[in-house]
């Protein structure tokens, strides 16, 4: 049958072994690694933390806060993440960790004090009298103690005493307030803007990077944390004030740490893991021998090849064995990416790069959005759009054949990780806009410059393709629609179809395209461009939210909107051009636009 996986025709027997299989070697896989990821704070996160004496509001953690009306000076607060992490074994050793937040330091006073520190420790319990010099980690009595069980990296903005350095220095404390090593540093901790930190620790050097300048670490300390601290710890921020008073914000953190579990007896598993592998190989073999000769007898689909052919501008359409060749029978080192339609391959056809988009046979759909995609995109032409290069549909292989894009998709350039910092390309302003400008033009192109209106329906990040010049070109038309210009406003289906986080709200309810649709998946690209962060999504029973374009909003009735713009950009900007893409794209995405 068309379309149905060899592991139809399989004999329970060997379904039975061949989970049983899987089944022990996954109830024995590596435990994961400790992470969490917040890129804003707000009331669905704040019993993820122990919040002592601190507070999220405004997105953020506010570590030392002033919304209780209350003063702040002589002040002091935690916020640690609740579950705690296992940072050392002792068959395995220590963990490594790499963390990055962003934080915002904004003096209340001239100068402002007193400071803000990352902390792993031991207790979930904010010290007494731990306010001004002793940043919220320690007090007059316990300072120096091992007892305290708490490394810090601090962030000091006030010479509290004669071993500071300044004002303005990164310091690394151990069950103390003075810190064993410490530098000044060039960026202005209290200038109340943006700052991010990464903190990195590889088992035997603690590093911390501060600012844009990624490269070099503000200060490196070779450290056994297992001598301080206990196996499990909890991470999160401490910060005081003193007389001297300043807001200490945390406005996103994420943490990754490798996992240092002990494992279980394994004896016996590798002893019966093997023995059932083999004999389910056995059974495999055979079966699947069987079922060889068995789809050797079906045939490809006619009615597929029909429908292209019918089109007067269908493209070429190419040998399976051409494009195996062209790939190196789809090597995995070729793979350009991965998606629920399958996978795309970098090629060469005639000493010319191509992409080769390759469907999965697993998607109940890959047929239908085939040929949408062939018989859609053969039929424009516009500098915007990917160009489609030709076809293939052999032996129930169905792939497409796209003209290489240099400069990869637009998504893995502004949602890049911190992780890949050496590598990632970093798009200036007018670059942006520039992609904005690309995509608004193919938009229109799809929905006036066409003999028929295109709805493309599945606008995002990940189909926007970059030549080599950083050009915007639209692609992937699997989920588009052509509708008459004269009587048909709108595509209707009984199934959601797009991108959730993309998707106009009212869709989730009316299941039917149209142009606003469409537009309104372009005003979050566009949010996602400006802001360099990723849109909300679908959440359950069909209650839709987006929080980019709320928090978008928000900026923009306190009068601050430029403040969303991506930190990456280091203020680097075109002010006119951004406030009116910031403007449309809410306007894309207002409900009555």
């Amino acid at each position: 049958m068309l379309g149905i996986s060899h592991f139809t025709y399989f004999s329970p027997v060997v379904v039975e072994s061949l989970l049983l299989a899987l089944l022990l070697v996954g109830s024995f896989s590596p435990v994961e690694c400790f992470h969490f990821n917040y890129p804003l704070f707000n009331d669905s996160t704040e019993n993820d933390f122990h919040l002592m004496r601190s507070e999220i509001a405004v997105d953020a953690i506010h570590v030392t806060p002033d919304f209780s009306g209350s003063p702040i000076t002589n002040f002091s607060g935690q916020a640690l993440y609740k579950r705690s992490f296992k940072l050392w074994s002792e068959s395995k050793g220590t963990a490594s960790f790499n963390t990055t937040f962003v934080l915002r330091i904004t003096p209340r006073t001239d100068p402002g004090g007193e400071g803000l520190a990352f902390i792993l420790t031991g207790r979930a319990t904010l010290p007494e009298n731990s306010e001004g010099k002793w940043l919220g980690i320690v007090n007059a009595s316990t300072n120096g103690s091992a007892e305290n069980q708490i490394v810090a990296v601090e962030f000091d903005t006030r010479k509290s005493y004669m071993e500071d350095l300044s004002n303005n220095h990164i310091g690394v404390n151990v069950n103390s307030v003075y810190s064993i090593k410490q530098a000044n540093l060039s960026i202005n901790l209290s200038s109340g803007t943006a700052i991010t930190v990464k903190v990195q620790y590889d088992g035997k050097i603690l590093r911390a990077f501060v600012g844009t300048q990624m490269k070099a670490p503000a200060i490196a300390l070779p450290i056994n944390l297992s001598d301080h601290l206990p196996q499990k710890v909890f991470v999160g921020f401490s910060a005081s004030t003193g007389n001297h008073t300043q807001l200490n914000c945390v406005r996103s953190w994420e943490f990754s740490g490798s996992s240092v579990d002990e494992d279980p007896d394994l004896l016996w598993v590798w002893i019966m893991v093997p023995v059932t592998v083999l004999v389910s190989g056995v059974a495999f073999y055979f079966s699947w021998k069987w079922n060889c000769g068995k789809q050797e007898e079906e045939e490809d689909d006619p009615r597929v090849e029909q429908q292209i052919q019918g089109s007067s501008t269908a493209p070429r359409k190419f040998r399976l064995k051409e494009l195996k060749a062209a790939t190196e029978n789809f090597n995995s080192k070729n793979e350009l990416g991965k998606g629920g339609f399958g996978t795309v391959y970098k090629g060469f056809l005639k000493n010319k790069e191509v992409a080769v988009k390759r469907f999965s046979r697993n998607s109940h759909q890959s047929k239908q959005d085939f040929i949408a995609e062939v018989t859609t995109i053969s039929n424009l032409h516009h500098k915007n759009l990917v160009k489609l290069v030709g076809w293939c549909y052999e032996k129930r292989e169905l792939l497409l054949i796209y003209e290489f894009m240099p400069n990869t998709s637009l998504d893995k350039l502004i949602f890049c990780k911190e992780s890949d910092v050496e590598n990632r390309i970093t798009l200036n302003w007018e670059t942006r806009y520039l992609i904005i400008c690309g995509v608004a033009q193919a938009l229109d192109y799809l929905h006036n410059g066409c003999e028929k209106r295109v709805l493309h329906r599945d606008i995002k990040a990940s189909n926007i393709m970059l030549d080599s010049d950083f050009n915007a070109r639209l692609g992937d038309f699997g989920l588009a629609r052509i509708i008459q210009l004269s009587d048909q406003t709108h595509h209707s289906t009984k199934e959601i179809a797009g991108t959730p986080g993309y998707m106009a709200p009212e869709s989730f309810h009316t299941g039917r395209a149209a142009v606003e649709t469409d537009v309104y998946a372009f005003g979050i690209l566009v949010l996602e461009v400006v802001c360099g962060r990723k849109p909300g999504d679908q959440s359950l029973n069909n209650k839709y939210n987006n929080g980019i374009v709320d928090w978008v909003w928000e900026y923009y009735r306190r009068q601050r909107i430029l403040d969303v713009l991506d930190l990456r950009l280091n203020g680097v900007f075109h002010k006119e051009q951004t406030e009116y893409a910031l403007m449309l794209a809410l306007s894309c995405c207002h409900p009555n636009p």
